[in-house]
């Protein structure tokens, strides 16, 4: 362990139906650089992960309920995907209103797969260049962000990727971009 992300706390945020290693390999990347996580979800619990989308996978404790956490809690934000784990997720206004206030804060942000749908619905893309997994594309573009098709695409501290088979990529490079901490808070027209 080189400790890059020592004493770094770091929010991931799922719900039920989240891709289970999307929120493990992540999960485990940036704590063995030192850091400590916690599941930020809907409710207190537990949630339910899944494989491929479809098939049951393990269950991980929620340590903290979104309506209760701030940006000012954490130095960092990972959001896994899984279809109905982002759908979920996007529609409730206290997610939105937490990672809304991740980005004002200028905190470095770890997105892959589906979850950028809750940056569609928060208002966070426009102005942004990103990846994610096909379906969302013609949404991230609707919504004034610039799609590209890489395995891991970062823009002053938001760190995308398209899905599971990118995560060795996305990994490395979200313990790079939260080693570096705090970016300058983005303002091209996103309203937050």
């Amino acid at each position: 362990m080189t400790g890059k992300l020592d004493g770094k706390r770091i929010a991931i945020l799922a719900t039920d139906g989240v891709e289970q290693v999307e929120l493990t390999e992540p999960r485990d990347a940036v704590t063995r650089e030192g850091a400590r996580t916690e599941i930020v979800s809907l409710s207190d619990g537990e949630i339910q992960a899944m494989n491929g989308d479809i098939e049951p996978a393990e269950k991980f404790t929620v340590d903290k309920v979104a309506k209760e956490v701030s940006a000012a809690d954490y130095d960092a934000l990972i959001m896994p995907g899984g279809t109905v784990n982002a759908d979920r997720l996007r529609m409730d206004p206290d997610v939105r209103g937490f990672v809304q206030d991740v980005f004002r804060a200028g905190k470095p942000v770890g997105v892959i797969c589906h979850g950028p749908w809750t940056l569609v619905e928060a208002d966070l893309v426009r102005g942004r260049t990103l990846t994610s997994y096909p379906s969302l594309r013609t949404d991230i573009r609707n919504a004034g962000g610039t799609v590209v098709d890489e395995e891991v695409v970062t823009d002053n501290g938001l760190v995308s990727s398209r899905n599971p088979g990118d995560l060795p990529a996305f990994c490395a490079k979200i313990v790079e971009e939260f080693a570096e901490g705090e970016h300058r808070v983005h303002d091209e027209g996103a309203t937050v």
